[in-house]
């Protein structure tokens, strides 16, 4: 199947099932794998080589009908051979499957446990663009839409690029950013990788003073029928000045006008957890209305039981350490 008749099939389909995010992960050095299964799912593997063991990664996939059981049990039979001849200690998965009792349960009657570690982000807010800019703005948060309005009388302006001097700009940033907020910022090599395989699909967005001066950054990614405001950065100026905010609802409006149908926000902390990472952005990102969505967590499919309790015991402490 075309990607084009992916996404017709599965409208659920975003960015990490795409041929783009296959050809950037090939740009970084790392193997591709991609399986129509006779025409009945579709999924884009990634093959991780990590010290404590190789395994396959499929990110908010495979997309297939997972009601209908017959359909499962031949694509996941034919990802456990997959597995086993790229010499995988394990598979994991993240489907874009809501967290329901009765999705849970379709995975573990496949044998799969949960995985020690994330895969995509698992608690999200989508935005519903097929509404119209004045329901976006009247359900958003009563603050929120005082900051964006805030934006317009302090003359903010937003812009966007593609120029690979805005992306270097952008990592140098998000680096002084994460030791801010505590976070790994993605490597260089890996940005730039996204800039090349995304072509046009990918921008930064970012907002400034009328004197020039730089407030904040987002990196958006387009893909099927959603646009994803996928990571961000800020300068201290962000603290005193609403340029995230200005920023994002020019995301969200362009993303609108050119025909997408949701923007996904990329990540929120789950309820009740103050001290996750993504507990800082929260408040802002749920500001801007929407539906806080919440998918499986991510699963693995055991194919060496030896070799992947190393992995466990080395990835559940390091889950630990980064609040995950």
């Amino acid at each position: 199947m075309s990607w084009e008749e992916v996404v017709k099939k599965f409208p659920e389909a975003n960015l990490l099932q795409s041929p783009e995010y296959g050809k950037m992960n090939e740009l970084v050095g790392d193997k591709t794998i991609v399986e129509d299964f006779g025409g009945e799912g579709y999924a884009l593997m990634i093959v991780r080589d990590a010290k404590r063991g190789r395994y396959l990664e499929i990110p908010c996939g495979p997309l297939i009908d997972f009601k209908n059981k017959r359909v499962v049990k031949r694509v996941f039979e034919k990802i456990a051979g997959i597995a086993k001849r790229e010499k995988c200690v394990f598979v994991r998965i993240r489907p874009q499957l809501l967290a329901t009792r009765e999705n849970l349960k379709v995975l573990a009657a496949l044998g799969l446990r949960k995985s020690p570690m994330h895969l995509a982000a698992e608690h999200t807010v989508i935005l519903d663009l097929t509404k119209s800019e004045e329901d976006l703005l009247a359900e958003m948060r009563r603050q929120t839409r005082y900051e964006v309005r805030q934006a317009e009388r302090k003359e903010i302006e937003v812009k966007k690029s593609r120029e690979k001097k805005i992306f270097e700009e952008f990592h140098e940033i998000q680096v002084e950013t994460a030791k801010r907020q505590n976070f790994v910022p993605p490597n260089l090599k890996t940005l730039m990788a996204e800039r090349e395989a995304f072509g046009e699909n990918i921008e930064i967005y970012y907002a400034e003073t009328k004197e020039g001066e730089k407030i904040a950054y987002g990196l958006i990614i387009r893909s099927g029928e959603e646009a994803d405001y996928y990571e961000a950065a800020s300068t201290p100026l962000n603290r005193k000045l609403p340029g995230a905010y200005a920023l994002l609802w020019r995301a969200i409006r362009d993303a609108k006008e050119d025909g997408y149908k949701r923007f996904n926000l990329w990540g929120v902390a789950p309820a009740g957890q103050p001290n996750h990472r993504y507990a800082g952005v929260t408040t802002f990102k749920t500001g801007f209305g929407g539906e806080v969505v919440e998918y499986v967590p991510a699963h693995d499919l055991v194919i060496s039981k030896f070799r992947y309790l190393k992995n466990l015991v080395v990835e559940t402490i390091r889950r630990k350490r980064r609040r995950l």
